[in-house]
């Protein structure tokens, strides 16, 4: 019997979980109870043509990450929700959301067909500013999201109970990739994602309070931009503090050695009274961080995880700065 452990062991070799979020353009979250299969929109609740129309989108390559999501209600509901984010241009601060409240998950498809036609339509709802947190409880893609998610899903229910946050949604979601990190979150819209949490660190992850140096443990990066580009920014986080959360940002990749050794990175970044500011770094290979590792629980085979220091860090603004790391 296997008994490896993809998050046990990324927690025994101390593995950075930094610049492991992904950087998708647009979410599609469907409400659909548990249980889910391996290959989520094979599961037994989700209808035919919700399920073709997947595999429409996947074969023209479309950048849509579809997720099956749920919460305790979600058996007993009269009702099924799609949350469409998509990441906007420019300096941001996160997607912008769309919800839809349909009477069942066989109306979804032709929502989400007239929605990538540009069309409206009457079932999309008002929403204020709810964050929606998912928890990857998917275990029958990685045990990992079983063992740790599942526990971890009705603790941080019962924390955000605890702190009377109701402008906060969590839901059980289907695999978005960093089992390895089990639990491990998104925080939507922001999409900033998390991976070995804890109470502690879920309660400043919440209120954004707290020792903003938990963050090196647990922040998987901000899924707006490239894996590269994380690193150098959960720097800029450990030194403006939670301050930095209101900030909107764009970033790009300058220049990158063919051996990926080394890269030059920009990050563009506004803060609440409107100055612009705008960070070059050097990020370089972290050989001490660098390590092979299996990436999930049912990897064959070792791979290598590179992971980046940055090297050096220049920013300006109109009065031109310089500060090093």
């Amino acid at each position: 019997m296997n008994t490896f452990f993809c998050s046990d062991h990324s927690r025994q070799t101390g593995e950075d979980v930094i610049g492991s979020a992904t950087n998708e353009q647009t979410y599609i979250l469907i409400e659909c109870p548990p249980p889910w299969i391996s290959e989520a929109f094979n599961s037994k609740w989700v209808p035919n043509n919700l399920r073709n129309l997947v595999e429409e989108m996947k074969r023209a390559k479309l950048p849509i990450r579809f997720l099956l999501v749920a919460n305790k209600l979600s058996h007993k509901v009269d009702h099924t929700t799609v949350l469409i984010y998509q990441k906007q241009e420019g300096l941001s601060n996160g997607y912008r959301k769309q919800e839809f409240r349909l009477a069942n998950i066989e109306q979804v498809a032709a929502v989400i067909q007239k929605w990538l036609w540009g069309m409206s339509s009457d079932s999309e709802v008002k929403t204020s500013e709810i964050r929606d947190i998912l928890v990857c409880t998917h275990g029958s893609h990685d045990k990992c999201c079983a063992r740790y998610g599942n526990p971890f899903y009705f603790l941080a229910t019962a924390t955000i109970s605890d702190l009377s946050l109701d402008n906060v949604r969590i839901w059980k979601s289907t695999h978005f990739g960093g089992h390895r990190f089990a639990p491990t979150i998104i925080d939507l819209p922001q999409a900033r994602y998390y991976g070995l949490l804890d109470e502690d660190s879920f309660r400043s992850i919440l209120t954004r309070t707290g020792d903003i140096q938990c963050l090196n443990k647990v922040y998987r990066g901000w899924g707006i931009l490239p894996t590269g580009l994380q690193i150098l920014e959960r720097e800029l986080i450990l030194h403006h503090g939670w301050d930095w959360f209101n900030y909107k940002v764009a970033g790009k990749i300058l220049e990158q050695s063919l051996d990926n050794n080394t890269m030059l990175a920009e990050l563009s970044f506004e803060n609440p009274s409107g100055s612009l500011y705008t960070c070059q770094a050097k990020l370089v290979k972290d050989g001490s961080k660098t390590q092979r590792l299996k990436s999930s629980c049912n990897a064959t085979q070792e791979s290598v995880v590179i992971k980046y220091a940055v090297a050096s860090l220049w920013l300006t603004s109109k009065k031109v700065e310089t500060c090093s790391v």
